[in-house]
């Protein structure tokens, strides 16, 4: 009955509670209910209940999201579905509003989900879990269980009870230690338990005999055990940024060994055994180096630790000692020794900037992507240094480069040094820090500033010197900080954009100070006369002063209601509050509408848009919105490796404008991905960042006998908060208004591919395979072939993972020397035939592409998998038997 209240329609619409709409009936589909991609998907899961319960009952995969607020009615039902073999319940569906995961609200468990005998796969990550809910413990068939990104303090310590559990990963909690009882998992494959604050490991460990990939990084480790010498299936040992000292030399004899990770570590010296293994990362230890003396001070700053992150990285930790730390994306910190009192965890991520939290000033032009440091607001003892990469600037007489913060109610700017590297050329942005928070690099009109006491005083623009502010005694009775800024204006740009030779106006002159009060004294002004006008050839009748509000909304001309004074060269005049000020010259009156458009012109950058297609895969195409000016050299760069039609017609955008791209006329793309809104894909415009997106495309069209001439079209979408509506609407009239450009595609007809054609390619012949089973779906030599087609240069990182040694990747590229496409094809068919009998071989090829930084591989083989799923469970059908299933397939359901 209090299911059924919930569940109430509010309205005669037939929508359910907060405006549910009605269930389509492919919620449920087969056996599986994947409802975290609704936003409601918990009422949905109610209702269904409710209404087709028998059918709710025989579910076998279940996702629901645990940021849903009906989660804890819908947590009620799971201990009924006693068929239930994949349960996933994770957080990170909504965001907050700077883009972070935001975690679930899931604390606890119903006991009685530990009666769920089927259970084989269990996913509760990005959740509020501090404990594990006991009922865990309970499942007797629990083979995957995932618990990353919680708030885990510890494991029980019965947590070997879960014998037939073969991955684990409880990844970025805060687990200080690890029970015994964990070398009882004597099944257990894949653990992962990085990013906690692991001070030791029992040498229980050592027990985990079928243990394949060991995750200990981004602990507190000073020393790991000897008894992981004992891992004699171990085939990758993740180790780098701990507090290591010393490893056992031992390491080195493990027989399947083919990565050992000790990066960024404290490691003086390693045994000779592991420094020379060409599988050992050692980068970011003072190897060789001698140990500092306890008197060692800030002068002594060369022999900090130095530790060097790798690109999947994304936290590190800082003692008292202090370090340096290099992430791989140039961005750079120095920590002096006393900063953090204590080892503090800093965890860091670049996010691409979002309009809707990125607040741009008028004439700011953004140079970076957003670093995030955490914690947030952590004090530092001393100043921590950070330097920033960015995008070089045009105009850098009038321009100058901050480091700008949020503090999480506004942006400021840092007083920031501007460096060039020598051998690389790069700018950097150099500031100093007591907090963390977040952080980004922009270029904006030179400020200049001062303070303003009673006395009085003179302000000029470093900009145009010729631009003064005299501030006479009694201006103020508390000292007020002033700055002003200066945009110039040349006749050319002026002649341009209001077709008027004759239209002329001098640089703009933005005032702005700390106290909203007015000045007690009027405050004057000299503005330099507008370009070829002289107080000799002055005609003043078209002489206008205009005064602006601080958005550039509304521009008045004040030119009666001040006494305007001329010399030479000069236009002097008072005023008693700041705001922007603009000298005019020219025949028209009523030029206050003239110059707001000017001045939105001013802030607008003219672009093209470009649509190439890869040479050797025309399904991957390219989109780029390309400045006018760089056009040209971006072509030329990537002229060899693909083609496509000439460039877009110019439109203008403002900084931080939204756009939209729009597959067209036989052409589509996946829309479930995450920068796919309405079926198009969401850009935003950076006049100085890579306005640039590569996707891959297919055709709903039968390409076996035709080609398809499609198309992609670019439409406009949210101008910046501060522009005004008219600005944007007037440039938006007729039944195409948000319409930009189009530029033609076209997906040649297809050729046999690899596995139709019978002649051996590149000389090779394969044995005929099938990697899998019927029920959860087979790979083929076909599909091999057709994914070997987009492997390219990744092939050795993809072989690593897939398991294959360091010596076979070495025999295998020496082999095929010369033939791209024969290393690839040796390497992949070489893992398939070791790997035929496995029945976990495909979700392992899946694992490996996710591992390689290939997930566009990895959901290709998924795509495959799931289609031969569907056409097992159809035949089953046809036969009129019941599916049973045979095998739990708990990788796939992940």
């Amino acid at each position: 009955q209090k299911m059924a209240e919930l569940l109430e329609p509010r309205d005669k619409s037939g929508e359910g509670a907060w405006g549910a709409p009605a269930l389509p009936g492919s919620c449920l589909a087969d056996t599986r209910l994947n409802l975290d991609v609704y936003a409601d998907g918990c009422c949905r899961f109610l209702q269904l209940f409710q209404g087709r319960q028998g059918e709710v009952l025989q579910v076998e995969f279940l996702r629901l999201s645990a940021n849903d607020r009906l989660l804890g009615t819908a947590l009620g039902i799971l201990p009924r579905l006693k068929h239930l073999k994949s349960l996933v319940l994770k957080g990170g569906h909504a965001r907050d509003e700077f883009g972070s995961c935001q975690r679930g609200s899931l604390s606890s468990l119903p006991p009685d989900v530990g009666d769920l005998r089927c259970l084989t796969h269990l996913d509760l990550s990005f959740n509020s879990l501090s404990t594990l809910p006991s009922c865990i413990l309970h499942l007797p068939s629990l083979r995957v269980l995932l618990v990353s990104h919680n708030s885990l303090v510890a494991l029980p310590e019965d947590f070997g009870s879960l014998s037939k559990l073969t991955f684990f990963s409880a990844m970025k909690n805060q687990l200080k230690e690890l029970p015994r009882s964990i070398g009882e998992l004597a099944v257990l494959q894949d653990l992962d338990l990085s990013e906690n604050a692991l001070e030791f490991l029992p040498e229980e460990v050592g027990n985990l005999h079928n243990c394949t990939e060991l995750d200990l990084s981004g602990n507190r480790l000073s020393s790991i055990p000897d008894s992981l010498a004992n891992l004699k299936s171990l085939r990758r040992l993740h180790l780098h940024s701990n507090l290591l000292v010393t490893v056992p030399a031992s390491l080195a004899s493990l027989p399947n060994l083919s990565r050992l990770d000790l990066q960024n570590n404290c490691l003086r010296a390693v045994p000779p055994q592991i420094q020379t293994s060409p599988f050992v990362h050692l980068r970011g230890n003072p190897l060789g180096e001698t140990e500092p003396s306890p008197q060692a001070d800030e002068s002594s700053a060369r022999g900090l630790q130095r530790l060097f992150l790798a690109s999947g990285e994304d936290s590190f930790t800082v003692t008292s000692e202090g370090c340096r730390v290099f992430l791989a994306c140039g961005i750079h910190f120095y920590f002096p020794p006393g900063a953090a009192a204590d080892p503090l965890r800093i965890c860091f991520r670049t996010l691409a900037p979002d309009p809707r939290w990125v607040k741009l000033r008028h004439h700011d032009v953004l140079l970076s992507r957003v670093l995030e440091l955490q914690p947030h607001g952590v004090k530092f003892q001393q100043e921590v240094q950070i330097w920033m990469p960015y995008a070089s600037p045009q105009t850098l007489h009038q321009s100058e480069v901050v480091v700008r913060t949020f503090s999480g109610q506004s942006w400021s700017d840092l007083r920031t040094r501007v460096e060039q590297k020598r051998k690389s050329k790069k700018h950097m942005a150099h500031c100093s820090v007591l907090h963390f928070s977040w952080f980004l690099v922009v270029s904006r009109l030179v400020q200049n500033e001062c303070k303003v006491p009673a006395e009085g005083t003179l302000l000029f623009s470093s900009v145009d010197p010729n631009i003064k502010v005299t501030f006479p005694p009694g201006v103020t009775e508390e000292t007020r900080s002033v700055k002003l800024q200066v945009l110039p204006v040349s006749a050319e740009e002026m002649e341009e954009i209001t077709a008027d030779a004759g239209c002329r106006a001098s640089p703009l002159l933005c005032l702005s100070q700390d106290s909203l009060l007015d000045f007690l004294r009027p405050v004057r002004i000299q503005l330099p006369l507008p370009p070829g006008v002289t107080g000799l050839n002055l005609d003043r009748s078209r002489l206008h002063l205009l005064h602006g509000d601080l958005e550039g909304q509304t521009w008045d001309d004040i030119t009666s209601q001040v006494v305007l004074e001329f010399t030479h060269l000069y236009a002097v005049f008072e005023v008693t509050h700041f705001s922007w000020y603009w000298l005019w010259y020219t025949t028209k009156t009523y030029i206050g509408g003239i110059a707001k458009k000017v001045y939105e012109r001013l802030r607008m950058y003219q672009v093209n848009f470009i649509a190439l297609q890869r040479k050797k895969d025309p399904e991957q195409v390219l989109l780029q919105c390309v400045p006018k000016h760089k056009v040209d050299p971006v072509l030329k760069k990537l002229q060899d490796r693909y083609r496509g039609p000439e460039p877009s017609d110019m439109v203008e955008m403002f900084e931080g404008e939204q756009f939209f791209a729009a597959f067209e006329r036989g052409i589509s793309i996946d829309m479930d991905r995450p920068d796919c809104v309405d079926g198009r894909l969401s850009f935003i415009f950076y006049s100085h960042l890579k306005n640039m997106k590569e996707i891959y495309v297919t055709s709903p069209v039968d390409r076996k006998g035709q080609a398809v001439k499609g198309q992609v079209s670019f439409y406009r979408g949210a101008v910046p908060e501060s522009v005004p509506e008219d600005a944007s609407s007037r440039r938006r009239r007729g039944p195409d208004s948000l319409w930009l450009a189009t530029l033609p595609i076209k997906l040649p007809r297809l050729k046999p591919r690899w596995s139709e054609n019978p002649s051996p390619l590149n000389g090779f012949s394969f044995p005929p395979l099938n990697l899998g089973n019927a029920e959860t779906g087979y790979l083929t030599q076909g599909n091999l072939l057709s994914i070997a087609r987009r492997v390219g240069a990744d092939w050795q990182s993809i072989g690593l993972n897939l398991g294959l040694s360091y010596q076979q990747i070495e025999r295998i590229g020496y082999n095929n020397r010369e033939d791209l496409d024969k290393q690839i094809l040796d390497m992949l068919f070489s893992w398939a035939q070791q790997n035929s009998e496995d029945p976990d071989c495909v979700s392992k090829l899946i694992a490996a592409m996710k591992e390689s930084g290939r997930q566009d591989i990895a959901d290709e083989v998924e795509t495959i998998i799931e289609l031969g799923r569907q056409k097992y469970r159809e035949s089953i059908r046809r036969v009129g038997l019941e599916q049973e299933s045979s095998t739990e397939d708990s990788a796939i359901a992940m």
